[in-house]
């Protein structure tokens, strides 16, 4: 079966709009677990993280060599990569109808769904991927 990672994306909006709105973390916490444990239940969630905010993190920029990290925040941020979840489900359409249900609001606030292609999508003659194909079954993924 396919695989789905829904990308979560904010912005500044998004994010002041939380904070705004009176919600503590814990009520976040208590809603985003709701929402995970459906998808447990479905038997669905291969994954889920969400991430720290983005003044702790770095960008790696390779326009240049050797490559230049910057530290947060960035620059002029439109849209920033907050957590993702990864489903185990037969299609995109799926995959966006559990989007639609997820505890996501706000200005700008928005979930990008891109497919996970399977390993036995590339060439399997490829040294490369037979690396990883073992490497996958030692760890149990495969």
């Amino acid at each position: 079966m396919p695989k789905y990672m829904l990308i979560m994306r904010t912005t500044d909006e998004t994010n002041a709009a939380f904070e705004e709105s009176g919600l503590s973390f814990d009520d976040l916490l208590e809603t985003m677990g709701r929402f995970n444990d459906e998808m447990i239940n479905a038997g669905v969630l291969v994954a889920a993280e969400g991430l720290e905010d983005a003044s702790k993190g770095v960008v790696v920029d390779y326009s240049q060599q050797p490559p230049v990290v910057t530290d947060g925040p960035y620059g002029e941020t439109k849209e920033l990569f907050s957590g993702f979840w990864i489903l185990d489900v037969p299609s995109i359409e799926e995959a966006a109808a559990w989007a639609k249900k997820a505890p996501l609001a706000g200005p700008g606030a928005k979930a990008e769904i891109r497919r996970i292609p399977s390993i036995d999508e590339f060439p399997q003659d490829n040294e490369w991927i037979r690396k990883e194909r073992a490497w996958r079954e030692r760890t149990g993924q495969l």
